[in-house]
């Protein structure tokens, strides 16, 4: 089910969103990594359900637990084990739904494939899996720090509402409001948005964006594993993401060659590039410059309206929106990718070491 993720720093998750625990085993953290557990907590707070009136009201606190991998605070360099034990699931919210196919749901295509499905929540296919890539992250935050590295996102978008240019805004304000915008006038304006669709029985998608600074030049290996390559699959792994565009993206098509080209120039011994359409990366291999993406989530596909679909006997069948569903899932998503783009970055960082004879 690949349910594995990176190469020399390497992620495996497990369990369901009605299970009784999911978890994560992270291979290659190189040892004597002081493991802040507070700050994994943090993060796993800022994803966690239920923090607002704009999210899913499912109560989990997310606490975690360090299996193996530390010790006296600090990592092993063998696998650290992860787990975090489900507290609040009502798997009777989804007892009517236990024939049916949700439409836009994992329903059909898991049944098909496997030819059994955890209907509770949607088991594996549930975002609730992304609790444990968080937890993940957060470990390679925590090694990104040791190298300067800052991996941070924001909510861009949410319907047509669009916030300024992630340069343009103060993104250390990015945790002032519940629904994650660093603008707190557009930010008024999503909360707005989100809170009348919840209203309304219905959800509305939006775009997380992602910025990178302090990158080490020279991570990404071509020709099949470059660098925004792997950004791509890593974001698109993720629940309800529809679309991965980083530097110009789609718009630099509109672009000549003339006005797209990064002109490079030396800043007293050190290379830069007046303008970033390539958004950090050339080549596949990251620049110095800053790396930044948008990542486009659809409208959460449970809403609280009946909808006709079809049950496992192919008839017709109502499907009811029932349970604690999240009306936009931007706002919880922003540390999911974060936590996604530092396993790559970290990832990369090591394979990094082995391209070159050091001088």
């Amino acid at each position: 089910m690949g349910n594995s993720f990176g190469t020399l720093f390497k992620i495996t998750t497990f369990g369901e969103s009605h299970g009784k625990a999911l978890g994560v085993i992270i291979d290659g953290c190189p040892a004597g990594l002081e493991i802040d557990e507070t700050f994994i907590q943090n993060e796993l707070i800022r994803r966690k359900p239920g923090q607002s009136k704009i999210t899913t009201q499912r109560r989990e606190n997310d606490e975690f637990e360090i299996l193996s991998g530390v010790f006296e605070g600090k990592s092993t360099g063998t696998p650290i084990s992860l787990v975090i034990h489900n507290t609040d699931a009502k798997s009777k919210d989804y007892s009517h739904i236990a024939e049916k196919y949700r439409p836009s749901h994992a329903d059909y295509t898991y049944d098909t494939k496997y030819g059994i499905r955890d209907y509770r929540g949607g088991g594996r296919s549930s975002a609730r899996e992304t609790a444990a890539r968080v937890a993940a992250g957060a470990v390679a935050k925590l090694f990104l720090k040791k190298i300067g590295v800052d991996v941070t996102a924001y909510v861009s978008k949410v319907g047509s509402i669009q916030a300024p240019e992630y340069h343009e805004m103060d993104l250390s304000k990015t945790e002032d409001n519940i629904v994650r915008c660093p603008d707190p006038k557009v930010a008024e304006e999503m909360i707005t948005l989100i809170d009348q669709t919840r209203k309304n029985q219905d959800t509305i998608g939006g775009v997380v964006t992602a910025v990178i600074k302090n990158t080490p030049v020279g991570l990404g290996e071509p020709v099949f594993d470059k660098l925004h390559a792997e950004l791509g699959k890593a974001m698109l792994s993720i629940n309800a993401v529809k679309g991965f565009e980083y530097g110009s993206g789609f718009k630099g098509v509109e672009m000549y060659g003339s006005e797209h080209n990064d002109l490079f120039y030396n800043e007293e011994g050190k290379v830069k590039t007046k303008t970033n359409h390539s958004g950090g990366i050339q080549g596949g291999i990251s620049n110095g410059e800053d790396i930044y993406f948008n990542v486009a989530f659809k409208p959460v596909a449970t809403i609280m309206k009946d909808q006709p679909s079809i049950d496992k006997a192919g008839d017709e069948a109502t499907v009811s929106g029932k349970g604690r569903h999240d009306p936009c899932v931007v706002p919880r998503a922003v540390p999911i990718v974060e936590a996604m783009a530092a396993l790559v970055i970290a990832d990369f960082f090591l394979i990094n070491k082995s391209s070159k004879l050091s001088d």
